[in-house]
């Protein structure tokens, strides 16, 4: 079997890792790395292929930011004959990034069966740009690997065949577990001045803020980090800002509000880092009190890790994470991130477990029902891959 995993995000490269680790047992499987460029930052990117171990990309599209229409049209340019010349037997895509949509388009209109890793997850918000990605993506697939039961449901209610539909847990959590242990000999929390005595960590916070609908938005990204500095009174909160934001702080005059030369013995403010490598991202938020976020994927990992998460969104496309896990809803409302993160740092918040299937196993699976269900699975190549 010929496969060809297209990534494009930092979120991405979690996921493909342990899929990446497991497809090297099979001798039979012959994979090939694509990279679309999507996130080209080294902050965001080729820190992380060493954190995770993930080959050097095979073949690098270096496609770059631009809006989601000339994004999308340009990985899907320049993907296509990369596919026509390597004819793949599968495509494995993973997420809702734009590269996901735009490989699956490519990869559906030459015919090539489409594997998606985190199917049906739905936020029932269409105004999110990832939203549209994950149904565009969902409608072309041949394999819907979804990481909870209501992911699901989602697809059976939209349509999808349960015969296409395989619950098999979270890749994400699989790399999670397998280097959670790595990532605690991490020096980032001497760095940031955040190790006390006796050889334990301080109480402190983390904060990631990344989505258009808050960034962008001088009054929304106003509120939410007037919010955090009144929490960071009372614990300092880590804030690893990803360059958007930066650049929109800049441009608002928010960058006042960060401290990151703040002395090694405060024990209060908001830090602001550089973006952090997933090693020590992990090992940041495993010891953290509180993660305040509006990532999608963290809100998985504090659920494993047992942190409580605040998500500064209006809704969530994984409920999961809600009803079994430490993720609480908080909007976009100061006062209630306010209280609502007193109460967690006063020790007031769900204590979750972890959800079914999520023991770090999701890429077996995968590839098990991969190789299982090939031969009946196989599509007739186009004429323009012959």
């Amino acid at each position: 079997m010929k496969v060809i995993s297209v990534v494009g995000a930092r979120p991405n490269f979690m996921k493909i890792a342990p899929l990446i680790q497991e497809m090297r047992q099979f001798s039979d499987i012959e994979h090939l790395l694509v990279h679309s460029g999507q996130h080209y930052d080294d902050r965001l990117s080729a820190s992380f292929f060493g954190d995770l171990g993930l080959p050097k990309p095979d073949i690098q599209l270096q496609v770059g930011s631009g809006t989601h229409a000339w994004q999308t049209a340009e990985i899907m340019k320049r993907l296509e004959p990369v596919l026509i010349e390597n004819k793949p037997d599968l495509l494995i895509v993973v997420g809702d990034v734009n590269s996901t949509m735009a490989a699956s388009i490519t990869a559906a209109k030459l015919l090539v069966p489409i594997a998606h890793i985190e199917a049906g997850l739905r936020s029932f918000d269409p105004t999110m740009p990832e939203e549209i990605n994950r149904k565009v993506t969902d409608v072309l697939a041949d394999f819907l690997f979804a990481t909870e039961e209501s992911a699901v449901q989602n697809l059976l209610k939209e349509g999808i065949p349960s015969d296409r539909i395989f619950l098999v847990g979270n890749v994400m959590i699989d790399s999670l577990l397998r280097y959670r242990s790595m990532a605690r000999q991490s020096g980032v929390l001497a760095d940031l001045g955040l190790w006390g005595e006796h050889g334990k960590p301080k109480p402190y916070g983390v904060l990631t803020l990344h989505r258009p609908s808050n960034v962008d938005d001088p009054s929304a990204l106003g509120l939410i980090l007037e919010a955090v500095s009144e929490v960071a009174m009372k614990v300092p909160i880590v804030f690893p800002v990803h360059p958007r934001t930066h650049e929109r702080m800049k441009s608002f005059g928010y960058t006042h509000l960060l401290d990151s030369s703040r002395a090694k013995s405060a024990d209060s403010g908001l830090i602001s880092t550089n973006p952090l490598g997933y090693l020590d991202f992990l090992c940041l938020m495993d010891h953290a009190r509180l993660v305040l976020t509006d990532s999608g994927g963290i809100q998985e990992e504090t659920t494993v890790l047992g942190v409580p998460c605040l998500t500064l969104r209006e809704n969530t496309e994984r409920p999961v994470t809600l009803h079994e896990g430490t993720n609480q809803l908080i909007g976009l409302n100061p006062e209630k991130l306010v209280q609502a993160s007193l109460k967690v740092l006063e020790g007031d918040f769900p204590k979750g477990r972890r959800p079914r299937l999520w023991d770090g196993h999701a890429a077996q699976r995968i590839v098990k029902i991969l190789l299982d269900s090939w031969p009946a699975r196989a599509t007739k190549r186009s004429p323009s891959m012959a």
